[in-house]
């Protein structure tokens, strides 16, 4: 029986092997991932190790761990991760093993090379872990279950899995607000959120909110920093793909070749397309917000009511639950 000092420094030790990586490790980890799933670049790999370093800083993991009860009865827990940017279950995977219990993972065939590392990489540096986590295609014999899924994944999931204690999450994106005093390092951080990952992540700015009279052209120039994006091949199809169906059905848009702009006061943008919509002032702004809440992952916005910056939406601390639901206080409370 492990300790829950013996599990923190678990994690504390693999976050300096990741930190450690030779460039010949790190090439052949990424060649094996970009094979497996083409929208797993090399650079998008690289940021997704660094947002589970960061996870993993000494200091950081030790104060979020200890804030909570670790000494629960085990159970064990099944979780079935969605594979749309790389290693995007970690942070469940952490929640279940520090806070005592046993995973049952049901991977995405998206995203298995990468999981797979992980946790063979934390079996290494602590082999006790060995009988805490199994990978599974059918689930069974679980206590509990985290499920991460589209909408209608989420339908499914809350049919077959709504006897068990469990947190069901859907579709959400992130939005950002600008006031139209940003400079033009503020609208390239920007970028960050917009572009990171292609725009797979729920934590991807997907619309902008503007001040009426703004200038939606100011945002193309700081982008130009992102237009090697295009040069990706899936990223392409979809950028002509959603520019025939915008041409074909006459529907205003702007362009600058690698990303299009369009106003609606729909939510959730298709991959190359960033929706805007423009607000008079903060109530309006604010009774726009509160009705699309439940889909919204991030704000980000540089002053205002958001703690999120520009740049900084794909670097989540360890309390940034994903739906804003406490996955560790839903795990150490099970009992």
């Amino acid at each position: 029986m492990m300790t829950s000092e013996e599990r923190i420094n678990a994690f504390d030790v693999l976050g300096q092997l990741l930190e450690d990586l030779t460039p010949d490790e790190f090439q052949s980890l990424a060649e094996k991932v970009r094979n497996e799933n083409p929208w797993f670049t090399e650079a998008n790999v690289r940021l997704a190790i660094g947002g589970v370093r960061t996870f993993l800083l000494p200091s950081e993991l030790r104060s979020w761990a200890t804030a909570f009860r670790l000494d629960t009865i085990p159970k064990k827990v099944a979780v079935v991760l969605a594979g749309n940017i790389p290693m995007v279950g970690f942070h469940d995977l952490l929640c279940v093993l520090i806070s005592g219990h046993s995973i049952l993972i049901k991977s995405s065939s998206k995203d298995s090379v990468l999981m797979k590392f992980l946790t063979d990489s934390l079996i290494n540096v602590e082999p006790r872990f060995h009988e805490r986590i199994e990978f599974a295609e059918q689930l069974k014999g679980f206590d509990a279950v985290i499920a991460t899924g589209s909408d209608n994944a989420s339908r499914y999931f809350e049919y077959y899995f709504g006897k068990y204690p469990g947190i069901i999450r859907k579709n959400r994106t992130s939005v950002a607000i600008l006031h139209g005093d940003e400079s033009v390092e503020d609208i390239r951080a920007l970028g960050t959120d917009v572009f990171s990952y292609f725009g797979l992540g729920c934590r991807n700015v997907s619309k902008v909110f503007l001040p009426t009279g703004y200038k939606i052209e100011k945002l193309f120039e700081p982008w130009e920093s992102f237009r090697d994006i295009i040069h990706h091949h899936k990223y392409c199809n979809n950028y002509d793909y959603q520019k025939s169906i915008l041409l074909v059905t006459s529907t205003p848009f702007l362009d600058n070749g690698f990303v299009m702009l369009q106003e609606t006061n729909r939510l959730v943008s298709p991959i190359a397309v960033i929706y805007f919509e423009y607000y008079k002032n903060r109530r309006a702004l604010n009774d726009s917000l509160n009705g699309v809440v439940s889909k919204i992952q991030c704000i980000v916005e540089n002053t205002g009511e958001s703690n999120i910056k520009f740049g900084q939406a794909q670097f989540p601390g360890l309390g940034d639950y994903a739906d804003r639901i406490d996955t560790m206080k839903f795990l150490t409370e099970l009992n």
